[in-house]
């Protein structure tokens, strides 16, 4: 499991506000995402069916964990949903996660994320609230129009909550008729949203309103959901074995990272000779550094299972972590070879390739990242390990160009810019590493003409160079 640096708001710009919208404030914001391939995977096995029986693409939809224990889910631009790791662990069963998955996908195929509607709602009344507000001052009522723009903010945020709620309730209907187009029950986001916000709000502030408090939305919501979910022709649809295995693994796996371990091992007692809670016992182990108990877990686990991709990517994270780099060499190959297609355990590799500190393996390093940022381009620790090996080569050039990327796929526009221009001047003009550094300068939003304005400025820095006896 790897926290990435960058905050989800500089992933995806600012939020849309349609999602679940269970807790208070922004979605995400500030927050972290992890990245853990198996429980990206296990979720996306699942919501596949769903995506497709609701007009999706499956490969399209980008679903993102975010490192917060609140109750919360978002779906934003791009086709991403961010699922908090506090709601995934508060889910009771398989079917739960299901329909919250399902619900974000209905925002998505109903455009809710692309589209400024909810403050637009707010803001028609409010600036009509104010104009009459107004006009009533100037013809002589100044007590009326206090009242009316003192109450302008009122009237908006009424009606950006009503337009919030009719998004819910589209995203709700969509996602319980995919649901039970794919097969499955919505029973579980009928339960998810009963168990946990049977008494809340959309927005904690609605609260101030006597009519939020008179017609409380979730209790609307809910019934609506649970006799669209009755109508459906799998209502009674359960998780098959296999995947109540797998949701009970997701939790110890995320349990066992995000707790402290004392709190994992009081969890997943060894009394619990189940594969999740020797899962955790060995995450526990290891992140209280009691690594060769954790090693000797580890390795149960694979004589049991020796292709499974992922202890082999457990076993090399505790080894590299350890500071024992060439001995997690082998772990991380054998994930790679169980799993080709995943970009984080290509990373892996090429961290622990580089971290060896054998100049023969920087090649190899380089070509395992250049893989992994083929497969996914916006990984910046990939960029980040590229940088490094390309500089330990001394290929200057090559390590600025990705930088470059690195900053590039973090938004950050000025620094890829400037690492951009300084690859350029390093790499053969009009090879491929030369033409990519001017891609990322242009989509910056530079014109030829700054470019040619900051080579000006460059020449002018440049010493004057008298030859010998002239």
């Amino acid at each position: 499991m790897t926290w990435l640096s960058r905050p989800v708001r500089r992933l995806f710009g600012a939020a849309s506000v349609a999602g679940l919208l269970l807790a208070t404030g922004s979605p995400a914001a500030a927050q972290s995402a992890i990245r853990d391939t198996e429980i990206e995977e296990i979720i996306h096995e699942w919501s596949s069916p769903v995506f497709v029986a609701m007009g999706l693409e499956p490969e399209e939809v980008e679903i993102l964990l975010v490192n917060d224990d609140s109750l919360n889910a978002f779906a934003t631009r791009g086709r991403i949903m961010g699922l908090n790791t506090g709601l995934i662990m508060r889910t009771r069963n398989a079917n739960e996660l299901l329909g919250v998955v399902a619900h974000e996908a209905g925002h998505i195929k109903n455009r809710h994320t692309l589209r400024d509607g909810a403050q637009n709602a707010g803001m028609q009344p409010l600036l009509m609230t104010m104009a009459l507000g107004a006009l009533a001052i100037a013809a002589g009522a100044p007590d009326a129009g206090a009242v009316l723009i003192g109450n302008s903010q009122y009237f908006g945020t009424l009606s950006a909550l009503r337009y919030i709620s009719h998004q819910e309730g589209e995203a709700d209907n969509t996602a319980a008729r995919a649901l039970d187009r794919a097969g499955e029950s919505g029973r579980g986001l009928v339960t998810f949203f009963e168990r946990n916000f049977r008494t809340e709000e959309v927005f904690s502030d609605a609260r101030r309103y006597p009519y939020f408090r008179s017609h409380p939305l979730s209790s609307e919501r809910i019934e609506n959901l649970r006799r669209i979910v009755a109508e459906g022709t799998h209502n009674d649809a359960v998780d098959t074995p296999e995947r109540a295995a797998q949701h009970a693994l997701v939790l110890a796996k995320m349990h066992a990272f995000m707790d402290h371990p004392t709190d994992t091992l009081r969890a997943y007692p060894e009394t619990d000779v189940s594969l999740p809670g020797r899962y955790a016992r060995a995450i526990a182990w290891y992140r209280q550094g009691e690594i060769e108990k954790a090693i000797a877990a580890i390795d149960v686990l694979l004589a049991e299972q020796p292709e499974n991709p992922y202890f082999w990517e457990l076993r090399g994270q505790v080894l590299m972590e350890e500071g024992r780099p060439a001995d997690a060499l082998a772990s991380h190959q054998r994930s790679v070879e169980l799993k080709p297609d995943a970009p984080l355990l290509r990373v892996n590799l090429g961290h622990a390739l580089i971290a060896s500190q054998d100049p023969t393996k920087l090649d190899p390093a380089i070509l395992e990242l250049k893989r992994a940022v083929a497969l996914e381009p916006e990984n910046t620790l990939a960029w980040r390990l590229l940088s490094q090996a390309y500089s330990s080569q001394g290929k200057e050039g090559q390590a600025r160009l990705a930088t470059a990327e690195m900053y590039f796929a973090m938004g950050s526009e000025r620094q890829s810019t400037q690492f951009a221009l300084r690859a350029r001047d390093m790499l053969d003009r009009g090879s491929p590493e030369w033409t990519r550094a001017m891609d990322i300068v242009f989509a910056s939003g530079a014109t030829q003409a700054d470019v040619d304005d900051v080579d000006r400025r460059n020449a002018r820095r440049q010493p004057v160079i008298v030859p010998a006896g002239g």
